[in-house]
């Protein structure tokens, strides 16, 4: 069971970044940093490209991986977060319509600790290293393999998914998503095994 006091005793700043592969975990480990820390959570699905847009690049088949988000935009919403603008309206993402919603999440400046979560926060690619930049620390979080992949079936397949397509796309996409932040986890500030 993870500290959450003795994690906070750690975070150096008030930004902070959770990354690791997908379905590891890192939306429900915000989720309760946000209860325990009185943080607001910021997550980087909430910068998807619209499917119509995805469509256009010829992407949608592979909507996950890093070209199919609009790193800028993150990195210049989290500049107004570190800011301290008086309120920066974010992007969530829907689930059950699997699009990003515009302006759904308030940061008030007065937020104590912004949690932010995403799996290529590490990349070192520059348009995600504009968004590494904003931030004061990122963990990264790992879990056992199988029960990730576990994770991730069934994800899809609450979502519309049969289980032969959640198979299918976990091994295209998803699975090499997992390899490319995987291989970023050494700029971690800290590692965390779930």
């Amino acid at each position: 069971m993870l500290d959450l006091d003795s994690l906070r005793a750690r975070l150096d700043g008030r930004l902070l970044g959770l990354t690791g592969a997908p379905g590891v975990g890192k939306s429900t480990l915000a989720a309760r940093l946000g209860s325990a820390w009185d943080a607001v959570v910021v997550p980087m699905d909430g910068f998807h490209l619209a499917d119509v847009e995805l469509a256009r690049r010829g992407l949608l088949g592979r909507k996950g991986v890093p070209e199919t988000f609009d790193a800028e935009g993150y990195a210049a919403l989290l500049a107004r977060v570190r800011g301290r603008e008086p309120l920066v309206m974010a992007p969530s993402f829907e689930r059950d319509l699997e699009q990003p919603i515009a302006g759904a999440l308030p940061v008030p400046g007065s937020a104590p600790i912004v949690v932010t979560e995403g799996n290529y926060l590490l990349l070192d690619q520059p348009r995600w290293q504009a968004v590494r930049a904003h931030l004061d620390a990122v963990w990264h979080l790992r879990v056992d393999p199988a029960l990730r992949r576990e994770r991730l079936v069934a994800r899809h397949v609450e979502f519309g998914k049969s289980p032969d397509e959640a198979e299918a796309w976990v091994r295209a996409v998803d699975d090499p998503n997992a390899a490319l932040v995987e291989a970023a986890a050494e700029r971690a500030d800290l590692v965390i095994d779930l």
